[in-house]
């Protein structure tokens, strides 16, 4: 890629995408599954620019949202609604609602509470509502623990026996239809192991509902599987698809499968400017024009993120810590990273911001968020303008003119 051309026309800070990637990827899981039915829905979360989801969905993609504005970005991205599933632990009766008007594919329950509200909204609507319930495995995805999601202290899902429970109650329920089952164990899995385990556990829950002539058509596996970053070894996919089918043997029903990081965290690149270098005492630090407001990862889990210097190949080099200008301590991007001598103006790349990288941006610090670029067909053009001043008080001045302050 032309960092410096697409610097200059773009500027900086700049998230850029490599589409071609993201195209590899989604085929290489639908490759793993080819021998079964299955569904791949891209988890939103993970990079919810529409150009992102309108891409994935030309190749065949679903999504997997959390909320009603992504379900609003999957149908505006031309989603086809029976692609279209709703997870999450905590929906609004109007999140409910609006899922239920557009007849998307189902709703993922994560509580009976939860699936006693979307049958009394149901009722009220007329509407039978498709669902799948969340099983919480109890298994340890061996990952950070920030994003473990199948074990009994995290808030997600429910245990076996009350899976069964409430699969006992939606058969017999007017307003309830139970199309799936439903298990996520976490995201940025390196092991194959609990994906074993936490498949075999649903996979028996599905066996033995199908014996209470509960027919269910999806299961959903979730998504979590790890990439490379520093010096991991990512899941095998053929090894993940395998895991799955084994513990399925004869059920006829289709895999769902909702990978987000996989799809897209490679393909990212954040392309930030030097400022300058300081130094306290022997402690050097290379401060750049992007921040934790831009890339939170490093900062909220101390993520690592390869950051390289362009164009500097070949360069005597030291360790230095990557900062930003936000008045937080946690505002770095990377620590100890062997770069050479930067001046003004020089341009650093980090690697592998793809997946969660400008979905978890943010305006602290009253700082505009960055632009983001698609290149794709050896072409670059923009997805997502770089936000102003304006953009960021809009809100707040419509108050001041109605006069509220």
């Amino acid at each position: 890629m032309d960092f410096k051309s697409l610097a200059l026309e773009y500027k900086t800070p700049l998230y850029i995408y490599d589409f071609e990637h993201i195209k590899e990827q989604f085929e290489s899981v639908k490759e793993a599954f080819y021998a079964r039915k299955s569904l791949i829905c891209y988890a939103v979360k993970a990079n919810s620019n529409l150009s992102v989801l309108r891409y994935l969905g030309k190749l065949g993609a679903g999504c997997d949202c959390v909320s009603v504005g992504e379900i609003k970005r999957a149908l505006i991205a031309g989603i086809s609604k029976y692609k279209i599933i709703f997870s999450g632990v905590g929906k609004e009766d109007s999140e409910i609602a609006y899922a239920l008007r557009q007849n998307i594919l189902m709703l993922n329950v994560e509580s009976e509470e939860e699936l006693k509200r979307i049958e009394t909204i149901a009722q009220y609507m007329k509407i039978k509502a498709r669902i799948s319930v969340r099983v919480n495995p109890n298994v340890d995805a061996k990952t950070h623990p920030h994003i473990s999601t199948g074990l009994k202290k995290n808030k997600f899902g429910v245990d076996v026996d009350t899976a069964k429970r409430l699969y006992i109650y939606v058969k017999d329920s007017e307003w309830l239809e139970p199309v799936g089952i439903h298990c996520h164990i976490g995201s940025q899995i390196l092991d194959i192991e609990p994906y074993k385990e936490a498949t075999k556990i649903t996979a028996e829950l599905l066996k033995s509902l199908k014996a209470l002539d509960i027919d269910l058509k999806f299961f959903d596996v979730g998504g979590g599987i790890g990439i490379r970053y520093k010096d991991e070894t990512p899941i095998k996919l053929y090894d993940f698809a395998q895991a799955v089918l084994a513990n399925l043997g004869e059920c006829d029903v289709t895999v769902v499968c909702e990978p987000g990081r996989f799809l897209v965290g490679n393909s990212g690149y954040l392309l930030t400017k030097v400022l300058y270098e300081k130094k306290n005492g022997n402690k050097r630090f290379v401060v750049v024009d992007a921040a934790m407001n831009d890339l939170i990862r490093p900062g909220f889990y101390n993520a690592y993120h390869e950051i390289e210097a362009v164009d500097k190949e070949g360069q005597k080099v030291s360790k230095a810590d990557v900062v930003g200008a936000i008045c937080e301590s946690s505002d770095f991007l990377g620590k100890n990273v062997l770069l050479p001598k930067l001046n003004h103006g020089d341009l650093l790349i980090v690697k592998s911001v793809g997946a969660y990288g400008f979905s978890m941006s943010s305006n602290y610090n009253t700082r505009p968020r960055c632009a983001e670029v698609a290149f794709i067909g050896n072409k670059y053009r923009i997805i997502r303008r770089r936000e102003t001043f304006e953009d960021l008080i809009e809100c707040e001045t419509e108050c001041l003119v109605r006069g509220n302050v």
